[in-house]
């Protein structure tokens, strides 16, 4: 999940987005392109020349895009290619403002209009945060073929589960902050400074350990920001009350339909908890977990590295 705010924490984002889309100004042999879906056009981009299978990313949010990913992503390229794309609503995508457009199963069906229109007889799936949501969703309700892995990384799975780790991860702030994220919270008033103050110091820990150390050259310009009406709207005011159309989202008792390679990564520190990572694998017969240490949330920023060496390590010998 991603949560956007008038605040230090939109800063951050911009941040993020432009930080990384900016270690590498294009991406050679890359092509990119438009397609139809329902209620508008979604973009992609392809990179890498590899003979690999494909891997198809599903970018977080709702609401976010898949500039911040294609530096980082786009050296698998050199194994196999990497397709991004920017769901209805985000990035260089169309942003319509219909709501009733922003119902997991449409998200589903981008996947679906992506593959027949890229002629993606096999692919790997990776869905990252929410992007995981519609990852499972279409395991789940499509049955697809063609699909030879699946990596859920940070992955938004289960609402219930998601906003019990959030509990846990604001238990152990500093009373002082719970207490002022609790006050505004039950007062609804997510714009006030001091809310918004307490809440970064919950990103600082788990969502981007490199707070401070990230620079904002000019990049990602043509990628419109974030869609906070789609973020509220399907989930809601803050990471740590939702509200929206997910708010009921749990797909944990349909993890053992998976019969397909699994892994579940997560950052050290992630808001999505290693603990949560080990009892879903529980959940999936022959699944991996992969912990990136000294990571929060936003791995591909906190430890690319190592992030990249355990996709490597999981797609590798299956194709």
């Amino acid at each position: 999940m991603r949560q956007i705010q008038k605040s230090t924490l939109f800063t951050l984002f911009l941040f993020i987005y432009y930080f990384t889309c900016s270690t590498s100004s294009a991406q050679p042999n890359s092509r990119e392109g438009y397609i139809s879906v329902e209620g508008g056009r979604i973009w992609y981009k392809i990179t890498g020349t590899g003979k690999g299978i494909p891997l198809l990313l599903i970018h977080g949010g709702p609401g976010s895009r898949s500039c911040e990913g294609i530096p980082v992503y786009s050296s698998l390229g050199e194994e196999r290619p990497v397709i991004f794309y920017d769901q209805l609503g985000s990035g260089n995508s169309d942003r319509p403002t219909d709501t009733c457009l922003w119902k997991l199963p449409r998200f589903v069906s981008e996947i679906t209009a992506l593959r027949k229109a890229l002629n993606l007889d096999e692919i790997h799936l990776m869905g990252s945060s929410w992007g995981a949501a519609i990852a499972v969703e279409y395991l789940l309700t499509q049955q697809p073929k063609g699909v030879k892995s699946v990596t859920f990384a940070g992955p938004l799975l289960s609402t219930p589960r998601w906003m019990s780790d959030a509990n846990i991860l604001l238990s152990q702030l500093p009373q002082q902050v719970q207490d002022t994220i609790q006050k505004y919270e039950r007062l609804k008033q997510y714009d006030s400074p001091a809310y918004i103050a307490a809440t970064d110091s919950f990103y600082v820990r788990y969502l981007l350990r490199k707070w401070g150390q990230l620079s904002a050259p000019a990049a990602c310009e043509s990628s419109s920001e974030f869609n906070q009406q789609v973020y509220q709207y399907m989930w809601g005011p803050t990471e740590f009350t939702s509200t929206g159309t997910l708010k009921n989202f749990d797909r944990t008792d349909r993890l053992h339909e998976l019969k397909l390679p699994v892994l579940f990564v997560a950052g050290q520190y992630d808001e999505a908890r290693p603990e949560t990572m080990y009892e879903f694998q529980k959940k999936v017969k022959g699944a991996k977990v992969e912990i990136i240490k000294d990571s929060g949330h936003l791995k591909i920023i906190d430890n690319p590295k190592e992030y990249l060496k355990a996709i490597r390590n999981f797609l590798a010998p299956i194709g």
